[in-house]
């Protein structure tokens, strides 16, 4: 592999996957010896006042903004003609002309989708070999452009879909989503039951609640749950401080039983002893639930990538759709005590991951980025 390639990669902080993609990729490239590797999150380095503002909207889609997000995301998508999103085409294109200017990459990766990267071939007649690594289990054709390269994605599923729209097969490569690299190591799951004090003869449900919460009334969730003395729970607050608070109570009066903890770092260890968990289903968590096998409850998914993520992972016996907040505790109970659907998750889940994304994916770009350079070096001898 060449590892002399200067490469840059352009993401974007609306919501953690797009920017954790980066980071995976970021690694793989300075693992496998790439020296010149950059990572730019384009939108807030353009704009950095209009990229909070939209951030903070795209937060409150889901909550409160759940229907205008819902009209965004298939109205978009259904009318979408990039000629037509005149400002999004043009947003950060300042700065990625800075970006190429400074680095020179021979490589641009992009794990956001940024019309205003492909466009800048169109612009300036620049080939630099483009390649988008797409996040999610569903495809949106804000993704799609004649000048992107190649494009790398979960699924076979994914992949009809972009063909079904015109991209040629042979510039799409099913490679699954990048993960940090300890979702596929193999660890001992005993010193993980004694570091978070669990015991490996009960089951353990997982709540990620993280800073903008998975479900509501946690707490009234978690006192119903502790009637079943053979349950242990643990809930993942993140960064929402409140929410650990509010459960430090029945935490102390359930010490086996309750665990609430802030942000986890090695949280595959989590992922590894619990038996189910409710989370929301982004992406990045559905790939990570995969490497691991851990069947997945998603409750009222946001409507756009999160409503199509789980419905792919329903679809393939992986996951349970919760949408209304009654069915939460006996939907989750009666899961607990099924072992032959558990099972029968775990297994479905497994199937769906494809190990090593991010080598796959590095590899494969580097490749092609050598035959895109070679065919523009050709075409102009020919000239």
């Amino acid at each position: 592999m060449n590892t002399n390639k200067k490469i840059l990669i352009l993401t974007a902080n609306y919501g953690n996957g797009h920017m954790q993609v980066a980071k995976t990729l970021y690694d793989e490239c300075k693992s496998q010896g790439f020296e010149h590797v950059i990572v730019s999150n384009l939108y807030q380095e353009s704009n950095p006042i209009v990229s909070e503002v939209t951030q903070y909207l795209y937060l409150k889609s889901f909550s409160i903004g759940k229907q205008f997000y819902r009209l965004f995301y298939y109205g978009v998508d259904k009318i979408y003609n990039k000629r037509k999103f005149n400002i999004y085409l043009k947003m950060g294109n300042k700065r990625l002309d800075e970006l190429i200017q400074l680095h020179n990459p021979d490589i641009i990766i992009i794990t956001f989708p940024m019309i205003v990267v492909p466009e800048y071939r169109n612009k300036t007649g620049k080939v630099i070999p483009t390649f988008n690594v797409m996040t999610d289990f569903c495809l949106h054709k804000i993704w799609v452009h004649e000048n992107i390269d190649r494009y790398y994605v979960a699924t076979d599923y994914v992949k009809q879909k972009l063909v079904e729209i015109g991209t040629h097969p042979s510039d799409v490569k099913v490679t699954g989503i990048p993960i940090r690299p300890q979702f596929e190591a193999d660890v001992p799951k005993s010193m993980i039951y004694k570091k978070y004090g669990l015991s490996s003869d009960k089951k353990v449900l997982l709540i990620m609640a993280g800073a903008h919460g998975v479900l509501k009334n946690v707490k009234e969730l978690c006192e119903a749950l502790l009637l079943d003395s053979e349950v242990q729970i643990v809930v993942v607050c993140g960064k929402n401080a409140a929410l650990k608070q509010s459960l430090s109570d029945l935490e102390q009066a359930h010490p086996d039983q309750l665990k609430a903890l802030g942000y986890v770092e090695q949280i595959d260890e989590l992922f590894r002893v619990t038996d189910c968990m409710i989370t929301k289903p982004g992406g990045i968590t559905l790939t990570e639930a995969t490497a691991i096998g851990v069947p997945v409850i998603l409750y009222k998914p946001v409507p756009g990538q999160e409503k199509e993520n789980a419905l792919f992972f329903e679809d393939n016996g992986a996951a349970i759709v919760i949408n209304r907040h009654e069915d939460i505790l006996e939907s989750v109970t009666k899961l607990l005590q099924d072992e032959e659907t558990l099972e029968a998750m775990k297994q479905n889940i497994k199937k769906l991951h494809l190990k090593q994304s991010s080598q796959t994916i590095l590899e494969d770009i580097v490749e092609q980025s050598d035959l895109i350079t070679s065919n523009k070096t050709y075409a102009r001898a020919l000239s």
